[in-house]
């Protein structure tokens, strides 16, 4: 089913996600200016290598014994495409009154993704941030879908994520952060290097 907040064919900056995960694939070789040069889908080849990573032994093991449910990885490569769009203006106070700074949604939702794939065990699979965050000073809600190694502990997960995402956005970005909810929308295999005897 086509998500309706996704742009249409799934364009990131006028490339497919099937298009940077080839150029992906290839090293980023031959460069490609187009890509290379896009905020935007330098965001997803940074996801994408994350997700790569993560899931590459597991989904080669799951081949082998049983059929790979890669379900919540269509649900990550979904986010993925949604969170590197640029989305809203996110002004940036400045001492100087004709200063006009500001953040994209996109750049704010990619610290967050960027947070989250670094604790161990999490891969962050779509973030949303509801509020007005065009108006500094306005509270907004921060809502994180994450997947996490099956045998790791949901709520430290949840609450590890929660104050990571409160001081990355706390340092880099000036959101009035009202909430930050975490949901854990799937629970996957351990990969096989890291199953215990």
């Amino acid at each position: 089913m086509t998500d309706p907040l996704l742009p249409g064919d799934d364009m990131i900056d006028g490339h497919t996600l099937d298009e940077l995960s080839d150029y992906l694939a290839r090293g980023r070789t031959p460069a490609d200016p187009a890509i290379e040069g896009s905020a935007e889908c330098r965001a997803a080849l940074e996801a994408l290598d994350r997700l790569s990573r993560t899931t590459r032994t597991m989904l080669e093991a799951d081949a082998a014994n049983r059929p790979a449910d890669d379900g919540w990885v269509a649900r990550i490569l979904d986010g993925i495409r949604l969170d590197v769009q640029a989305g809203r203006r996110i002004p940036v106070a400045h001492p100087d009154p004709t200063a006009d700074l500001a953040l994209t949604e996109g750049a704010v939702r990619a610290l967050i993704r960027g947070v989250g794939d670094g604790i161990d065990g999490v891969i962050v699979g779509r973030t949303r941030i509801d509020g007005d965050v065009e108006t500094l000073g306005a509270p907004v809600d921060v809502h994180v879908e994450i997947s996490v190694r099956y045998g790791e502990p949901f709520a430290e997960l949840a609450r590890r994520m929660r104050e990571a995402v409160v001081a990355e956005l706390a340092r880099h970005a000036e959101l009035t952060v009202a909430t930050v909810d975490v949901t854990v929308t799937d629970v996957r295999d351990r990969e096989p290097e890291e199953e215990r005897p």
